[in-house]
C-alpha cells in the first residue's frame, strides 16, 4: 500500500514555495475510499492565491504548484485538485 501525504504537509510545502495571500489544501480521500486509486495515495484540493500566479495562465499555475510538490508526489499523492488564482481574481 503507498503511504498518503498529508493536507499539512502540502500546505506547508506551499506556503513556504508561493508564500500565498490565502491558501486551503483539503484531503478528500475518503470520498474516494473503495475506488481504484484510494490506496495509491492521497486525493487532496487546494485552493490558493498567490501573487506569483499575477500573469500566468492556468497551465503555469498549476506547474508552479506541481513543481513545487514535485519530491511529495511520489511519496503518496495520488490526485490533486488545484484552484490556483492571482490576488483580486474572481
Amino acid at each position: 500500500m503507498t503511504p498518503h501525504v498529508s493536507a499539512a504537509t502540502v500546505q506547508a510545502r506551499l506556503q513556504e514555495a508561493l508564500a500565498p495571500e490565502s491558501l486551503q489544501v483539503r484531503d478528500d480521500s475518503a470520498d474516494h475510499a473503495g475506488h481504484a486509486g484510494a490506496r495509491e495515495g492521497s486525493h487532496l484540493s487546494v485552493t490558493i492565491v498567490s501573487p506569483r500566479f499575477t500573469g500566468l495562465t492556468r497551465v503555469a499555475r498549476h506547474r508552479l504548484v506541481y513543481d513545487s510538490l514535485s519530491s511529495l508526489m511520489p511519496q503518496g499523492i495520488h490526485a490533486l485538485a488545484i484552484d490556483a488564482r492571482a490576488p483580486g481574481e474572481p
